[in-house]
């Protein structure tokens, strides 16, 4: 299922449907998600945007923000316009996020619309970081243009696609999604640690996928010594960039001949160690072979907030984590698991190694409800996909 399919289906479950001021207008804010999926795993830590810029029912232009430092979608759309020979002077401008009115990666995008003399700005979503947050529609207003927020499902649709990017500017964290298979009994491993395959050939295809749209995957040691994976994304044709690798290992275990030091020239890799307790020959070993190296305080939960932080400052705004049980509880246990998506296989193994090993709830009724959930087919594989935060 396509990922704008899956966010309008789980976005059904979790808001009313509200129309939008008029028919046309969710048209092009539609147009607007569509190509802002343009820059998936091209932009980030920037948000996916896209924009449309019409007049008189026509449309005149169309861009998005293709690649991390490249031009804004609301000046590739104006450029696309002059390209087709139109001028887009009294246009409405279509865009799925606020035009932005501070200098980063590229100058203000408030400049360039004044400039082609837009005179009408519809807007599906707010921007949350502290240099935005309404400044650039506030700029605009004050030039005399028509400023207007929609409503309806088109809104939540573009605050979803932008999940990573709105938990990053709000917290500095990245978002974390949990990748896993599981038996149709609920174990992710035999009790010997056993796991390959539970999944099928086409949700391991699936994986890779995500893993080319995520800044990172991560690991716990038990998994990087158990498995020696690579993480990177294979097989899914021209990749933009391989995520980063992180393992939290708290000692520094994880061995100089391991696959994931092997392939530095592929990929970073941060190794998330005790500060207090991880050996300093490990340590200066990691280093010496090219990892880097995050020591970080506290127990396992701590760390785990600690280590997001660390990785935040690093511009990581999106991690997928295929750890095992215990990772995986530790990240739950620290309020920091946002997505979910399981892979149920048709097979009963009858004892083995649950999803998450944190503290638990005593009671059913203490259990974290999802926000929003569905499901889908994945081969011969259920996949199950839900919402733990919304931001």
């Amino acid at each position: 299922m396509p990922l704008q399919e899956y966010n309008r289906r789980l976005t059904d479950q979790s808001i009313g449907m509200v129309s939008v001021t008029t028919a046309e207008d969710r048209t092009h804010l539609a147009r607007c998600l569509e190509l802002a999926e343009g820059g998936r795993g091209r932009v980030s830590p920037n948000p996916l945007v896209g924009a449309v810029i019409v007049r008189d029912g026509e449309t005149l232009g169309e861009g998005h923000h293709a690649e991390l430092g490249g031009v804004h979608a609301e000046v590739a759309a104006i450029a696309d316009c002059r390209r087709r020979g139109n001028e887009p002077a009294e246009a409405i401008l279509y865009i799925s996020l606020e035009p932005c009115a501070h200098h980063g990666r590229q100058p203000p995008c408030t400049d360039a619309i004044l400039a082609a003399g837009i005179a009408r700005v519809v807007i599906a979503s707010d921007d949350p970081s502290e240099r935005a947050s309404g400044r650039g529609p506030g700029i605009l207003r004050d030039e005399g243009v028509e400023v207007a927020f929609a409503d309806g499902v088109e809104v939540a649709l573009a605050r979803h696609a932008n999940q990573p990017f709105r938990k990053y500017a709000r917290t500095g964290r990245p978002l974390v999604t949990l990748k896993s298979a599981l038996s149709l009994d609920g174990f992710t491993a035999t009790e010997s640690g056993e796991s390959k395959w539970i999944s099928g050939a086409e949700s391991r295809a699936l994986v890779h996928a995500w893993r080319a749209e995520s800044d990172a995957v991560a690991v716990g040691i038990g998994t990087a010594l158990a498995d020696d994976p690579l993480l990177t994304a294979r097989d899914v044709g021209t990749v933009a960039c391989q995520p980063a690798r992180v393992v939290f290992d708290s000692t520094a275990r994880l061995p100089l001949g391991s696959k994931l030091v092997g392939s530095l020239a592929e990929a970073p890799l941060y190794v998330i160690v005790d500060a207090a307790a991880a050996p300093a020959e490990r340590v200066a070993a990691l280093r010496d072979a090219g990892a880097e190296v995050i020591g970080v305080a506290g127990g396992r939960v701590a760390r785990v907030r600690a280590g997001l932080e660390e990785l935040g400052r690093r511009e990581i705004a999106s991690i997928l984590l295929e750890g095992g049980a215990g990772l995986a509880g530790a990240f739950h246990d620290a309020g920091e698991l946002d997505e979910l998506r399981l892979f149920f296989a048709p097979m009963l193994l009858g004892a083995g190694r649950p999803l998450l090993a944190g503290h638990g709830k005593e009671q059913v009724a203490a259990g974290e409800r999802l926000l929003a959930f569905d499901w889908e087919r994945s081969g011969e594989d259920l996949l199950a996909r839900g919402r733990l935060r919304e931001w």
